[in-house]
């Protein structure tokens, strides 16, 4: 079964999801903008997961939100990584998602997940979809489509606000 976009009205809220422990990332082909993180090296930081591919046009949408938060909050403890996780054949050539990625001017890591081995280990759906992960390796929140993006910034400013 094919993975379905999540369309902007098909946005769904998981805000008040229980905290468990965040799964590694798994099965990367090609780190873009980073050398390889694992999130047992984040420990400490705010993480942000975001499942995306560059030819999704409700990723396209939200991808300025996602952009802004790591320009805002990098500096504080938020460590944001796309999760390129590709939809179509051609978007799993490494070339074009480098592309996409300076086209889009996008700064943060960027995960090459075209085996779906991380988006399996989340259980994600959609695209694109945020996870929220706190200082302890938990995700704490997370949201699926466009939309809610004054409640997952006040998220990320809690997050970053705990000791």
């Amino acid at each position: 079964m094919r993975p379905a976009p999540a369309s902007a009205g098909a946005s769904v809220d998981t805000s008040a999801v229980k905290p468990s422990p965040a799964p590694e990332f798994q099965n990367i082909d090609t780190w873009i903008n980073s050398e390889p993180l694992k999130l047992e090296q984040l420990r400490g930081k705010v993480v942000l997961v975001d499942f995306w591919t560059y030819t999704c046009s409700n990723c396209l949408n939200h991808l300025p939100y996602v952009k802004d938060w790591n320009t805002k909050y990098k500096n504080q403890g938020l460590v944001v990584v796309g999760v390129h996780t590709p939809e179509f054949a051609f978007e799993k050539s490494t070339k074009n998602v480098q592309a996409a990625v300076k086209k889009l001017q996008i700064e943060h890591a960027v995960a090459q997940d075209n085996s779906y081995g991380t988006w399996r280990a989340f259980n994600n759906q959609y695209w694109p979809a945020i996870y929220l992960i706190d200082k302890q390796g938990n995700v704490v929140y997370s949201h699926f489509g466009e939309g809610r993006y004054a409640d997952t910034e006040k998220k990320i400013l809690a997050l970053l606000a705990q000791p």
